[in-house]
Formats: C-alpha cells, sequence, structure tokens
C-alpha cells in the first residue's frame, strides 16, 4: 500500500464532508462502526473505502510502507508472543485473573475451529482491530484535538479504554483489563510511530499465542510459571 491513495473518486467538495464531522462525515463514521456487525473486517474494510472516497492519505491512517519487511514481520511477531506471555504469566495473575479463559476454553483441543478462528484472528484482529482502533480511531479524534502532547496522551487512553471496553461482552472484567492494557501498549507505540503493519503483526502474534495455549491446554502452565 502507497504513501498516498489515489484521488478521490467524488469530487473535492463531497470529499471534504466525508473528512470533515459535519452530517456527511457523522453518518460515515455511525456506517464504519457497523461495519463488523455484518461481516468482520467490515469496518476495517470501510475505513479503507472511506479514505478512498474522502482522498484520506494512506500516512495518515498508519499504512506506511516498512523499510524493511523482513524486520518489521520479526518485530512483530517476537512482540506479539513475548507481549502475551508477559500478560499471562504476570499482569494477569498479579491481578488476579482466571488462569483458564472460559469464554474461549471450549477452543482447547477443537479440530474443526481452527479454520474459522485463525481467519478471526489474522484478519478481524489483527488487520480489522488495528485498523479501526489504531488507524482510524487516532485519524479522526487527532483531528478533533489536535497533535500536542496532551491530545495524544488522551487519544491513547480514550481509544485504550474503548479497546478494552469492546471486550467486555465476551471476556468479562479480565479480558477487559487485559485489551485494555494491550490498547495502551499499542496505542503508545502508534501515538510515537504513526506505523501500523507492526502493530498488526504484533495483535495477529499477540492472538496466535493466547490461542496456542488454549488450544493446547497450557493456560494453567503459563499462568503458574512466575506465581506457583
Amino acid at each position: 500500500m502507497g504513501e498516498t491513495p489515489a484521488p478521490s473518486l467524488l469530487d473535492d467538495k463531497t470529499a471534504r464532508r466525508l473528512r470533515g464531522f459535519g452530517l456527511p462525515g457523522i453518518l460515515s463514521i455511525l456506517i464504519i462502526f457497523m461495519g463488523n456487525v455484518v461481516l468482520l473486517p467490515g469496518s476495517a474494510l470501510l475505513v479503507l473505502l472511506w479514505a478512498r472516497l474522502s482522498g484520506t492519505p494512506w500516512r495518515e491512517l498508519g499504512f506506511v510502507r516498512p523499510k524493511s519487511w523482513i524486520r518489521t514481520i520479526a518485530t512483530g511477531i517476537l512482540f506479539g508472543f513475548a507481549l502475551k506471555f508477559l500478560m499471562k504469566a504476570i499482569v494477569m495473575p498479579l491481578l488476579g485473573a482466571d488462569p483458564i479463559n472460559q469464554a474461549y476454553h471450549y477452543l482447547a483441543g477443537n479440530l474443526s475451529a481452527v479454520p474459522l478462528t485463525l481467519y478471526l484472528l489474522i484478519a478481524g484482529a489483527g488487520f480489522g482491530e488495528e485498523t479501526f482502533f489504531r488507524g482510524y480511531a487516532f485519524e479522526r479524534l487527532g483531528k478533533l484535538f489536535g497533535d500536542s502532547i496532551v491530545a495524544k496522551i488522551s487519544i491513547v487512553l480514550l481509544t485504550s479504554i474503548w479497546f478494552g471496553l469492546a471486550h467486555y461482552s465476551v471476556q468479562g472484567v479480565a479480558g477487559t483489563e487485559q485489551a485494555t492494557i494491550v490498547g495502551l501498549v499499542f496505542g503508545t507505540i502508534f501515538a510515537f510511530t504513526g506505523r501500523l503493519f507492526m502493530l498488526m503483526i504484533a495483535h495477529a502474534a499477540f492472538d496466535l499465542t493466547a490461542y496456542g495455549m488454549i488450544y493446547w491446554n497450557l493456560e494453567t502452565a503459563v499462568a503458574h510459571f512466575v506465581f506457583k
């Protein structure tokens, strides 16, 4: 994906309205919010369509081509794995979380669920959530709050809480706590770098590591790795 998109498919006036916060802009936000109701990662795909129609540069959403794909992929995989292990072995036990993720324990040894789960973790979470919660949310809130240090801190906090709450209905309090912390980590990195690709890979690696722990019944062992 290049640094800037092709010229908007719409006239300049309409494109500006989509980038703004009048009725067209608000409607586009609401439609994007509803995208995942239809299909995962629907919201992320609608973000890309919105960028194309509004003439928003890809860079403003974090789609910046890495200098080295190999280094970016390797960094993302290692970071995602390490972060999940840290969360499972140290952070979540300190917060009193159940070693077993009850919401997804049905995936343990469930071979038939593997294809759909891999799709949801890679496309829905890695690509979808990072495009929406980091790229799009940071771009929209940045236009409202500005680019000061206080504004960036506020955006990181707001998107992290939002990201955490989005996990509550399925994963409860522990899932919300974990997602909020991960949102703070990923959001802070994005605030400094403005780049999404490493975070997408790290997010997918994080979730795939969590999935591996569940599938092979390693959750309790990892949760007790430090605190016996």
